[in-house]
């Protein structure tokens, strides 16, 4: 699918609903990648989680294909499936964190840069958090904090703009590209997908108010 095909989400300050529906979507994907979905999650997708986000949109097909797969797996062999994936000794098969792909090498400058850009936000690490500030799940909940926060000096627009132009649209591409080619991804060949025509949604909306 080229780029040039997405319906670009329209942000509007006076349209709760959307500006809810993509916080949702950001913290559905850092819950993903974060951990492999378990009994809980997946019984709301049997049950619950049906619609596409905008019907006929750029995101109904692959967000089809998501929910399919998150019902045909089941909480043993996603966990399996993400261990295979993310886990495990020595170098993960497919790495979630910025700095590899920008840099080459886990905590390069691009972490560096991040923290200093949380800093300016307010934002600091969790000390009981595992996974440093440029894992994909650590991203996505800033993303989703600048959407839905309380403090309109940190949760605006250009907030989003800034930090995705800096810390996710440069790499985020590439780490789908890589998840989704893997022979081991499964339920996650989806979430990849649905990650990438994701970003590139919000992509092009940010285009259109620059």
């Amino acid at each position: 699918m080229s780029a040039g095909a997405v319906q670009p989400l329209t942000f509007s300050a006076s349209d709760g609903s959307e500006e809810l529906a993509r916080a949702e979507l950001y913290g559905l994907l850092a819950r993903l990648y974060l951990a492999p979905p378990d009994e809980a999650l997946l019984a709301q997708f049997k049950v619950a989680v049906t619609q596409a986000p905008e019907e006929g949109a750029f995101l109904e097909r692959p967000w089809e294909t998501l929910v399919a797969a998150m019902r045909e797996t089941t909480a043993e062999a996603a966990a399996e499936e993400y261990d295979a994936l993310f886990q495990g000794l020595g170098k993960p098969e497919v790495l979630l964190y910025g700095s590899y792909y920008l840099a080459g090498f886990l905590n390069e400058r691009p972490l560096a840069v991040l923290r200093s850009d949380l800093a300016r936000l307010g934002l600091e690490r969790d000390a009981a958090a595992s996974e440093t500030e440029d894992h994909v799940a650590c991203l996505f909940e800033v993303m989703r904090y600048l959407i839905a926060g309380d403090d309109v000096e940190v949760c605006n627009l250009e907030q989003q703009r800034r930090f995705f132009r800096a810390h996710v649209q440069p790499w985020l591409e590439r780490m789908c590209e890589t998840l989704a080619a893997h022979s081991a991804a499964r339920l996650y060949r989806a979430v990849a997908l649905f990650t990438q025509a994701f970003v590139q949604v919000e992509t092009q909306a940010f285009d259109m108010i620059e």
